[in-house]
């Protein structure tokens, strides 16, 4: 039997933004973290887990500082001796933003080392969350041991949210990245791909190919698509959303993840697809209005309530 929990598994790096001159800001970020913030501070009193592997080095104390502060625990994930975090630094131009990262031997990657505390960390959570970016930080045997935990989560009752988040140069190849992904559908109720990715790695010609080829394994998909509407599938019945503009962009870090742990909040809370995704349009609105990839808590509440 599923718990009240909400669990998200990958990487949060250090990330280095809001460059002014020779001065960097520097906090935590990485995908499913992204997600994992914005799905705590919309999910009420749930217990949040960030199912990682830690470095004992002082950025590494840190983080989990961090994590703690903000009422987010680590369970039974692993502490790497002699590792740490990876790194990325965000450069704007305007508000479309690009990445340079440092992330090779980043403690992450270990991750699935231990298969039981792996297990453990998944067991009676309501919703467990992962993605393509968690899947390519981990080598052949680590991938198997993560999808297998997934799996048996899922089989005990958690509902399983998938992004397939596809970044070219962390995979030796596109085929690879295909085979993993689909491995990773098999064991996922909601999946949350963004098109252009899809498209660049299946060749989709739209959305709606995307939902069609995604729809072979999962029942529930929301397609995003930037500005353009999201497309929202359930059931064999398909609905566009359209997105919120907003002018002035101030840096479009962490819309999608911060869209996802919107959707994924209303979701748990009971509401459907569409005004989940509807709520979600909102949360990514107002965090493209801040610097860096973590909103305030606050301000990702206000938008989701509306």
């Amino acid at each position: 039997m599923a718990g009240n929990g909400v669990a998200s598994i990958g990487e949060c790096m250090l990330e280095l933004s809001g460059q002014t001159g020779p001065n960097w800001r520097m906090g935590f970020a990485g995908d499913t973290f992204n997600t994992l913030w914005a799905l705590h501070a919309l999910s009420g009193d749930r217990p949040a887990t960030y199912v990682s592997a830690f470095g004992d080095d002082p950025f590494s104390h840190n983080q989990i500082g961090f994590f703690a502060e903000n009422g987010i625990g680590i369970g039974s994930s692993p502490l790497i001796a002699g590792a740490r975090p990876g790194l990325y630094a965000i450069t704007l131009t305007g508000a479309e933003r690009s990445f340079t990262y440092w992330r090779g031997d980043a403690a992450a990657r270990q991750l699935a080392s231990d298969p039981s505390a792996l297990s453990k960390n998944l067991e009676n959570q309501a919703l467990v969350y992962f993605s393509g970016i968690t899947l390519a930080i981990l080598d052949d045997a680590a991938r198997k041991t993560l999808l297998a935990a997934v799996a048996e989560a899922r089989g005990a009752g958690s509902l399983i949210a998938f992004d397939p988040n596809y970044r070219p140069r962390l995979w030796r190849n596109g085929e690879d990245a295909q085979a993993a992904i689909v491995e990773a559908l098999a064991v996922t109720d909601i999946a949350l791909p963004t098109f252009p990715d899809e498209q660049i790695l299946f060749g989709d010609k739209t959305p709606r190919a995307t939902a069609k080829r995604l729809g072979q394994w999962v029942g529930e998909i929301i397609v995003k698509n930037g500005e353009q509407p999201a497309l929202i599938c359930e059931n064999g019945m398909q609905h566009d959303m359209p997105a919120i503009h907003v002018a002035a962009p101030v840096d479009t870090t962490g819309a999608g993840d911060s869209f996802n742990g919107g959707y994924l909040a209303a979701r748990l809370a009971g509401h459907g697809p569409r005004e989940a995704a509807r709520r979600a349009h909102r949360v990514a609105a107002a965090v493209v209005q801040v610097r860096g990839a973590l909103a305030p808590f606050q301000t990702l509440r206000a938008a989701f309530d509306g």
